[in-house]
């Protein structure tokens, strides 16, 4: 392996497992910072109403990359399986054919996003006084969807070989430019919701072909030729694989924009608030999916050396960091939500109702990092399906349910809503421990 692979199969685990989660923390944080910039930006330099726009339109973007990033975790998942097998001369089939059904996607995605945009917006009750801006907003970013799915492609690729540092440079470089755009676009061009959404197309844009220089540079331990290039088998199977997370990840961003389109019924104030504390929370939740990406890498490469313990302690050790780092975070919400809320906006209101769904969704820092850890577990045996089926049930049964009642009521509260994230999170968590359980004894000793 190159300097930047790691061999997931001896030394320290916990060592191993924060060398390679790093450069992916980072990554999620600068990757999370494209929404966060726009906010910031608008907010400072736009209005109220972009602000709202900026905030349903990043959250129906990240229901679509979410879902792109579940799909390509089957390339992460068979990439790290083969490399522990010694079977490199299939990764080449899977990245050509994994290319080409991307672009599939990215077709697919473009036309519904730029033609579908307004009734998107309308369902999500984007408030009337901004639902044009999130109409402009989601048809830029859908006309740029390509290169949204290709960054996510070629992470899933490289961490996948167990190089989590070559996509933290990819989105380095884009979220430089994407700075810089919305400074421009925003703050001096006076564009509003139209320049934040073209600075994070021009932003991708760069990043992708930044990634193709810098893959063409690397020694990588595989070939990829022109045969490759095809819908071949390998693509059935990381889709047997990433399709169940692909429609785990579809539910729980139904759940999110639901969840939005409650909040848009409380106002417009309500609906900033949101969304601007939904940007604070993702930034919190970056910890969990990092953690979640470096374990379904290192407990695939151990399955397919048929290392079984060590992968159990991927899951454990992943649980006690998350957990200890969870708990810091939860303190820094109690004790400085609304400074936190207050970089975004200084609109007082917005602040105090931001403030207060950080309050529900607190605890979520905790759970949600014994929940990913997990699922990291279950991603990395190709559980997937049964990921999938908790995926569905902690949804469908729980926050969707919770939220939509708590939204309801007559003296309806923000901090009421957001806290049915922790209680989805803890069904969960009970789940699928008993799932564990019930396979223990075939996880030990079927790869022995």
């Amino acid at each position: 392996m190159s300097h930047n692979e790691i061999n997931f199969t001896e030394g320290s685990i916990i060592k191993k497992l924060i060398h390679f989660m790093i450069p992916i923390l980072g990554s999620l944080i600068l990757q999370a910072m494209y929404g966060a910039v726009d906010l910031l930006i608008v907010g400072r330099f736009g209005t109220t109403a972009g602000l709202s726009g900026v905030s349903t339109g990043s959250q129906i973007l990240n229901f679509v990359t979410f879902i792109v990033s579940g799909l390509a975790m089957g390339v992460t998942v068979l990439i790290s399986r083969y490399l522990g097998e010694k079977k490199n001369k299939r990764i080449g089939r899977i990245i050509g054919g994994s290319a080409v059904l991307f672009t599939i996607v990215s077709v697919i995605l473009c036309f519904v996003m730029v033609f579908f945009a307004r009734p998107i917006s309308i369902i999500m009750q984007a408030p009337q006084e901004a639902l044009e801006l999130t109409t402009l907003y989601v048809q830029i970013c859908g006309a740029g969807i390509f290169f949204i799915v290709a960054y996510n492609l070629i992470s899933a690729i490289f961490r996948g070989l167990g190089d989590s540092k070559s996509p933290l440079i990819f989105v380095a470089i884009a979220c430089v430019v994407n700075i810089i755009g919305d400074y421009i676009f925003v703050a001096i061009f006076k564009w509003n919701v139209v320049g934040a959404a073209l600075a994070t197309v021009i932003a991708q844009a760069v990043s992708v072909i930044m990634s193709i220089v810098i893959i063409r540079g690397k020694n990588l331990p595989f070939t990829i030729k022109k045969r490759d290039f095809h819908l071949n088998k390998e693509v059935k199977r990381f889709i047997a694989i990433g399709s169940p997370l692909a429609l785990q990840e579809f539910l729980t961003q139904m759940s999110f924009l639901a969840l939005c389109a409650f909040v848009n019924r409380l106002g417009l104030d309500a609906s900033s608030g949101y969304g601007v504390a939904s940007k604070v929370i993702a930034f919190f939740m970056l910890v969990p999916s990092a953690l979640m990406q470096s374990i379904t890498s290192i407990v695939s490469q151990n399955v397919g050396a048929k290392k079984e313990k060590r992968a159990l302690e991927a899951m454990t050790t992943g649980i006690k960091l998350g957990g200890m780092i969870g708990v810091v975070a939860l303190l820094l919400i109690y004790f400085q939500g609304t400074f936190l809320i207050g970089i975004f906006t200084e609109d007082t209101v917005v602040i105090q109702k931001g403030y207060e769904y950080l309050l529900g969704f607190s605890l979520d820092t905790i759970l949600t990092a014994i929940l990913f850890s997990f699922i990291g577990f279950f991603n990395g045996h190709e559980n997937t399906i049964w990921v999938m089926i908790q995926g569905t049930a902690q949804t469908l049964l729980v926050r969707l349910p919770f939220a939509y009642i708590m939204s309801m009521q007559e003296n309806a509260s923000l901090v009421k809503i957001g806290f049915s994230a922790p209680m989805a999170s803890i069904f969960a968590i009970i789940i699928n421990y008993i799932f564990y359980l019930k396979n223990k004894k075939y996880y030990l000793f079927h790869n022995q």
